[in-house]
């Protein structure tokens, strides 16, 4: 790309504020070009969470934005279908000490334009509001049941005891935003709380790492501390990644938003984030193979058995063993050490109670 500063560095960097500037470069220049979409997402996530951790990256690990921040404004008047992500990165780098205040001036410019009256779901309109919040600014000042919608829908458990990625990470990005990154204490409720472990639960299942990582720190903002199990392989997950250098780097097709999130969970948990030694340079992160996991296989085996199947776990769960191999029984049986009401969740997951609306059609 070409709206970036070059910089020299060492080839490999082992300090923080080394790591973190060849983190902020690799994503900046050597990932994808300015202009794509993608570029700006996936700058975006990193900024915002080296923004909300605390984290302190230097003049070096900034500069690599600089050109881009100059030029911001014209890219924000020209893609204005963007300017969440455009806003989220300004602010970042601002707040991380690029030094400037367009922010403020960008905020009430997408304010005045309307743009978040264009978002179609609660969760961008929410996003929008504490985006521009940030900077003094609410551009839904007349939407003010937005918050209690909100709550209604992580308090709605039932919702997350079924398999529903979309839900599930909605139900997290909702409290990113309630809570504006854990900077607001909020007490959500035990329904609320159970949403979040159902989810957890769900993703740990099917051993998602990248939606688990973000339910985890999601109960962290909330004032719910997460299962030992979930924190433990979050650990063990986050330090097998393998990160592909140079040559060998292929950033389209990596799992980078994976590796972003555990190490996001990983410092709300007290650990040290992105404390890999890396090199400058084209990067790829790729997350380690996952075990074999039950989820699939208990859905399948839900939905086969219709009118015979339970929502009692302890009925149910014979005949789901039976359909596991050692792997996937192993994750189940963690799963249900972790979940404290494992019982209300098989409950919701078998979906025994909902009527059909309407009687099968059977073949003559």
């Amino acid at each position: 790309m070409t709206n970036v500063v070059q910089l020299s560095f060492p080839s490999r960097a082992r300090s923080e504020a080394d790591r973190l500037a060849a983190l902020t470069a690799s994503f900046a220049e050597d990932r994808r070009l300015g202009d794509d979409v993608f570029w700006l997402k996936e700058n975006a996530e990193l900024l915002n969470i080296l923004e909300c951790t605390g984290t302190q990256p230097d003049e070096q690990a900034l500069a690599v934005h600089q050109e881009f921040y100059n030029g911001i404004e014209k890219r924000l008047s020209f893609f204005p279908q963007y300017y969440r992500f455009l806003l989220s990165i300004c602010l970042d780098l601002e707040d991380l000490g690029i030094g400037g205040d367009k922010g403020a001036r960008l905020v009430d410019w997408a304010a005045d334009q309307g743009l978040a009256r264009a978002e179609l779901s609660d969760l961008q309109r929410a996003e929008a509001r504490r985006l521009m919040l940030r900077r003094g600014r609410d551009p839904l000042p007349e939407d003010g049941g937005l918050t209690d919608r909100l709550h209604g829908f992580i308090s709605r458990s039932a919702t997350f005891a079924m398999p529903n990625k979309k839900a599930a990470y909605e139900l997290t990005h909702t409290i990113f935003y309630l809570t504006e990154y854990g900077r607001k204490s909020l007490d959500f409720g035990l329904e609320a709380e159970k949403s979040l472990t159902f989810a957890g639960t769900l993703a740990y299942l099917d051993q998602n790492a990248d939606l688990l990582a973000e339910i985890c720190v999601a109960m962290r903002y909330a004032n719910v501390m997460p299962p030992a199990i979930w924190d433990d392989w979050l650990t063990t997950h986050t330090a097998s990644f393998v990160i592909a250098a140079d040559d060998c780097a292929t950033p389209s097709h990596d799992d980078y938003h994976e590796f972003l999130v555990c190490n996001w969970s990983r410092s709300m948990a007290g650990d040290r984030a992105f404390a890999r030694p890396v090199s400058f340079g084209p990067l790829s992160f790729h997350a380690a193979p996952r075990r074999s996991a039950p989820l699939r296989q208990m859905s399948q085996a839900m939905l086969d058995l219709d009118s015979s199947r339970s929502g009692d776990w302890g009925r149910m769960r014979g005949y789901v063993a039976e359909m596991l191999n050692d792997d996937a029984m192993l994750v189940l049986q963690e799963a249900e050490a972790a979940c404290a009401d494992f019982d209300a969740f098989f409950a919701g997951f078998a979906r025994t109670g909902l009527p059909m609306p309407m009687p099968l059609q059977r073949l003559a």
